[in-house]
């Protein structure tokens, strides 16, 4: 019997392998591109180049199933309590502001005080007052700070025109404004209205019994500077005090609302 071998057969759409081989039913061999309609690689199986361990599929984010979730650090320290105590300085700096006023603004009336014109007692003289409109008249020498003032007239007319007092401008000081500065110890004890400024003649009159040294002082009232100087300190200084207390309950209420809430 004749045998004859049989041709090369061709290989099929389904089964070509371009390297050579083939594999039945579409399965694809290692490394081939997977073909529509064909079986993939089963989940487990590592895909070159994709960098996967073995073990299950890559879920989003590079979290695998049973793997524990990843949580950024943000620190286990007891978390601040707000306001900072940097906020200490605030008040502080108020308190210091109201000594600060107060030691600006009894210097400056300390040179207030030190330019006013003087004539001494209980002898008079002639007195340059270079500005119209009011001036009160200060009682300076022993005894001013308490009250303790000798009893004595004092006449005031101009020395030469221009120079003008309004009449009956000459009248008792209206309440109780004293002052200790430097050398000077003084008590309001006068008001005078200057027409027009000038020289003015100054004549005390029973004054023998004041003390040696002392003088009458001609200026602005003091009065309004002395608020001016108090009131500004008061308030920072209250309010400096105030800060402080409120910045300490606040942060002590904070402290005891986070350490019972387990920091």
């Amino acid at each position: 019997m004749d045998s004859q071998a049989d041709p090369p057969s061709q290989p099929s759409d389904g089964g070509a392998d371009p390297s050579g081989g083939s594999l039945s039913g579409g399965d694809q061999p290692w490394g081939s591109t997977p073909q529509p309609g064909g079986d993939q690689p089963w989940a487990s199986t590592p895909q070159p180049g994709s960098g996967q361990p073995f073990g299950g599929t890559p879920q989003f984010g590079g979290q695998y199933p049973g793997q524990p979730p990843i949580i950024a650090g943000t620190g286990t320290g007891r978390p601040r309590v707000r306001p900072g105590r940097i906020w200490y300085l605030v008040p502080a700096l108020l308190i210091l502001g109201g000594i600060a006023w107060v030691v600006f603004g009894f210097v400056s009336l300390g040179s207030k005080v030190d330019s006013f014109a003087r004539v001494p007692l209980p002898g008079g003289g002639t007195v340059a007052l270079n500005h119209s409109g009011g001036y009160v008249v200060y009682y300076e020498g022993p005894g001013a700070g308490s009250g303790q003032i000798p009893s004595f007239n004092v006449r005031i007319a101009p020395a030469a025109p221009p120079a003008a007092v309004a009449p009956g401008s000459l009248q008792s000081y209206g309440g109780s404004v004293n002052y200790t500065i430097g050398a000077h110890q003084g008590r309001a004890v006068l008001t005078l209205h200057v027409v027009r400024p000038g020289r003015f003649v100054v004549e005390p009159s029973g004054a023998g019994a004041t003390a040696a040294g002392s003088d009458l002082a001609f200026g602005q009232s003091i009065a309004g500077s002395i608020v001016g100087i108090v009131l500004p300190t008061i308030g920072l200084i209250l309010l400096g005090i105030a800060s402080w207390i409120t910045l300490f309950v606040i942060r002590l209420t904070r402290t005891r609302r986070a350490r019972a809430q387990g920091y």
